[in-house]
């Protein structure tokens, strides 16, 4: 760490973290690993059923138009989530962790099940933007509340095993995939009835002692965007922030199109067995990511957090070039699988134990909801470039490639924020 670095290091934490794992923070810890689980589920399910659900509501198996208005979907989808990860992130910070994160699972829940009932494509669109809004205030108020809860000693491994439940909660909506077939309509129902199982948890977490504490002191400050702007915070927002959205373009818009894309490659005669590949291509995608998640546990702590995300920025950019120049068939696209997943999935794991360390109690979920979320209206745009792309190029793997090079400027802007590897949570 240089000399700068450590200068703007936390030097004293008000608020002590416990010592050890109690029965009531592994509560917690499960609380927020399935909140996060059934969100990544309610976020992914779309991507599975995207060709399927455009089909129908759209009377038409033409590929533009397909990709086009799924695109136009992902995109609002995305959007909201930015938005609701950046306003429910200031709402966490001024009227609790756990009581926000009980209202943005409730929104998540109600509109991925009556996305279900859209009878075209205009209400699938607001029902899933509405979805949106919950799931991008979920992770501003699970990671606040989980970060600010563990012990300290524990607290990095734990953030990137909450994180790890991303990749549980894709590969669960892709094995309901897989069971249900291509009937998308029954997929979002049992995608979104289990999530009762987190607000029944929910009733029995409390909020933390730090921002309990926070509140007392600092009550006018709790939550303002502009405090993240202030001197002290400038450099960390622009780094997380930065970091987050170039790593989401990449990631996002490289596999929200491969469903579609596997389709393609299967053509006419397998077009019954494209919902079956779209599963497998998913469930690899994700055991990938989980080794990725899992070796961060180890590699964050190594050589840091911004080095972490550059190792795994690279081997998305080159994964991404590899995979839609060479891969020619749907084998290919499955072996690629879990090495995309592994380098663009596993990479999000870095931001669950950076961000929480940059910003200070008071604006702790207002931050990490800014740049984790706010970062999704930029990759909504991305993800809707790539649908004019395909309907522009005709080529999911071109429009693809196009849109993965975000890979290579977030090994840049990585290095805008300081390194956080030995820095304690700060509550100013």
């Amino acid at each position: 760490m240089s000399t700068s670095e450590q200068h703007e290091a936390p030097i004293s934490v008000e608020t002590p973290a416990p010592s050890r794992m109690s029965r009531y923070l592994w509560l917690v810890l499960a609380s927020a690993f399935l909140a996060w689980m059934f969100d990544s589920i309610a976020l992914n399910v779309f991507n599975l059923i995207l060709t399927p659900s455009m089909s129908e509501l759209l009377h038409t198996q033409a590929r533009g138009e397909i990709a086009g208005t799924g695109g136009l979907v992902v995109a609002i989808k995305l959007v909201a989530w930015g938005v609701g990860g950046t306003l429910f992130g200031v709402l966490t910070d001024r009227y609790g962790r756990a009581r926000i994160m009980l209202v943005t699972i409730v929104i998540y829940a109600v509109f991925t099940g009556l996305s279900a009932t859209a009878q075209n494509w205009e209400q699938l669109a607001i029902y899933q933007g509405l979805a949106g809004l919950g799931i991008g205030g979920e992770w501003s108020a699970g990671a606040a509340l989980l970060a600010e809860s563990l012990p300290e000693r524990l607290r990095p491994r734990l953030m990137i095993v909450m994180q790890l439940a991303f990749s549980v909660g894709y590969f669960f909506a892709a094995v309901v995939n897989l069971a249900v077939g291509a009937n998308w309509r029954l997929v979002l129902v049992w995608c979104a009835v289990p999530s009762v199982v987190v607000v029944v948890l929910r009733l029995f977490v409390k909020e933390p002692e730090r921002w309990v504490r926070t509140t007392r002191r600092q009550a006018r400050r709790l939550g303002s965007l502009g405090r993240l702007f202030e001197p002290d915070l400038r450099r960390r927002t622009l780094g997380g922030l930065f970091s987050a959205m170039f790593l989401m373009i990449g990631s996002f818009a490289a596999t929200t199109f491969t469903p579609s894309w596997i389709a393609e490659l299967l053509g006419k005669s397998g077009a019954s067995h494209a919902s079956q590949y779209v599963s497998y291509f998913a469930m690899l995608l994700n055991g990938g990511a989980a080794v990725g998640y899992l070796l961060l546990i180890w590699l964050v702590q190594a050589i840091g957090r911004r080095l972490s995300y550059f190792v795994f920025a690279l081997g998305s950019l080159i994964t991404a070039v590899a995979m839609f120049t060479l891969v020619g068939s749907t084998t290919a696209v499955l072996i690629a699988a879990p090495i995309a997943g592994f380098f663009m999935l596993g990479g999000f794991g870095v931001f669950a134990v950076y961000l929480p360390e940059l910003f200070p109690t008071e604006v702790r979920a207002t931050g990490q909801g800014l740049c984790f979320n706010f970062a999704r209206i930029i990759t909504g745009a991305g993800t809707l470039g790539t649908g004019v792309l395909v309907g522009t190029l005709g080529s999911y793997p071109t429009a693809g490639l196009l849109v993965s090079l975000a890979f290579g400027v977030g090994l840049f802007t990585i290095w805008i924020g300081p390194e956080t590897r030995g820095w304690k949570l700060s509550d100013s």
